[in-house]
């Protein structure tokens, strides 16, 4: 959090070519104002230590790692405790990258400074809260509340499928929160029970921004690969083009999967999930209810311009739909309803909600001796933040890239994340004149056929398949 000081530091000439002294000077500015100067005062200089010098200095030594959250290429996310300072004694999820693997590409960069900028500045019931953020040499710092309830997909995992009540809550919740985030010219793009976590109450908060796209409001597009591909619009697996409409076909293969057990695409491999989203029939359960049908068909519209919430009123046109008829919009913001599911937590350091195959491990943070170059480091200017909760509580104190997903036990389905790749104009989708369209009035174009080259996605480097359950560290 930095304040911007726009000072003049011109003055005036004094009579007969003789420039006051600054004393003088500050007097006839406090009487030129109205005001005396009142007893003695001194220059200083105006530097970061003397105008920054009463918040605490924030970095690692002031958290306690409990447990290990989860892990990924990036680095981990523990669970922690403030040991000092204000908030001493909370407890917080401390998510730590490394910058020597973020700042050998220049998209992971810059979607790590989009992830802490977003973090920032959208403060919403349904989206994680950032705290602090600090640095060192060789990392990143992101100190999150402590989402208790563990992942939707855990929930998801002990269920098999939710009733459409159970669905209707979450998905409302997830609306809202979309719906947020849209307009505030920000598209999400990696929509999936793992990015969905639960806080102590039950109520779902959406964490991961490390895809998020900025600026991107009526009319713009934008064209990165990236996603988790069973979620994936088929504007972005075409790369024609995609705006906010791809997270409400996100949320609609998300509701599928919660309706259904697995998302509505899906296949032995990458190629053919691809090949079924961009031509697959959509095949409905008999047990859903009409306006459940409906919904869906509604979301998975392969014409985002057919899409709902796909025009101008985004959210709005979603909450209008028969299934959410039931829902009070306003109690839900203000979440006076009570969430389906309510996490049997003992403490607050409570992990029973996350995977065991993590906090079982010991929590150790690397030692930081990575090293990375002064030009590299400058991408990291302006990391530092402290929530303005924080601030004001320190005032009244002192009086002044693709993720890998593994799937569920009842799915068979490899769920494969896919990070921002720089392609090779060379290398880019052409359609072919031997596919079928998609669907009626569908302008999109079709991947290659069989025997031409093969798609261009890539597992990120460092990344590796998990076995069983699930649990990574959002990028």
């Amino acid at each position: 959090m930095a304040g911007v000081f726009d000072i003049d530091l011109e003055t005036e000439e004094g009579s007969e070519g003789e420039e006051p002294e600054l004393g003088a000077e500050m007097d006839l500015e406090l009487r030129g104002n109205g005001l005396e100067p009142v007893g003695h005062y001194e220059e200083i200089e105006i530097s970061e230590s003397s105008v920054n010098n009463g918040p605490e200095r924030i970095g690692p030594h002031c958290f306690e790692l409990l447990r290990v959250l989860g892990k990924g290429g990036y680095g981990k996310v523990f669970q922690v405790r403030k040991v000092q300072g204000t908030n001493a004694g909370r407890i917080f999820a401390m998510k730590v990258l490394k910058k020597a693997k973020i700042a050998c590409n220049a998209k992971d960069t810059a979607h790590t400074k989009a992830e802490r900028n977003i973090l920032e500045a959208i403060k919403h019931p349904f989206i994680v809260d950032l705290i602090y953020a600090f640095q060192t040499g060789g990392k990143l710092y992101l100190i999150l509340e402590c989402l208790s309830g563990g992942e939707l997909f855990m929930q998801l995992e002990r269920e098999g499928i939710f009733l459409e009540d159970t669905a209707c809550f979450y998905l409302s919740e997830i609306t809202l929160a979309l719906g947020h985030l849209h307009s505030n010219g920000i598209i999400y793009r990696d929509l999936k029970p793992e990015n969905i976590m639960l806080n102590s109450q039950g109520h779902i908060k959406l964490t991961d921004f490390g895809l998020c796209k900025e600026s991107i409001h009526d009319g713009a597009v934008t064209h990165t690969f990236c996603g988790t591909i069973e979620y994936m619009a088929p504007e972005i697996l075409v790369r024609s083009g995609h705006n906010r409409a791809v997270d409400w076909w996100s949320l609609g293969a998300l509701m599928y999967d919660m309706l259904t057990g697995s998302p509505p695409f899906t296949a032995e491999n990458r190629k053919k999930t691809i090949d079924k989203i961009l031509k697959g029939k959509l095949v409905l359960p008999p047990y859903l209810t009409p306006d459940a049908r409906d919904l869906l068909k509604k979301f998975l519209k392969r014409n985002p311009g057919q899409r709902i919430g796909g025009g101008a009123g985004d959210a709005a046109d979603v909450q209008k739909q028969p299934f959410f008829r039931h829902v009070n919009w306003d109690d839900l913001l203000a979440r006076k309803l009570d969430p389906p599911f309510k996490p049997c937590l003992q403490s607050d350091d409570d992990v029973s909600q996350f995977d065991t195959r993590f906090t079982r491990q010991t929590p150790v943070d690397s030692p930081d001796d990575a090293s990375i170059s002064e030009s590299a480091n400058q991408a990291f200017l302006g990391f530092t933040y402290v929530a303005p909760s924080v601030l004001e509580s320190i005032k009244e104190g002192f009086s002044f890239q693709p993720k890998v997903r593994s799937p569920r036990r009842l799915n068979s389905s490899p769920r494969t994340p896919v990070s921002p790749v720089k392609f090779s104009p060379f290398e880019a989708f052409k359609p072919s004149p031997t596919t079928e369209p998609m669907e009626l009035g569908s302008t999109l174009p079709l991947p290659p056929a069989e025997g031409t080259a093969p798609l261009p996605i890539k597992t990120p480097a460092g990344a590796k398949k998990q076995k069983g359950g699930r649990g990574r560290v959002p990028r």
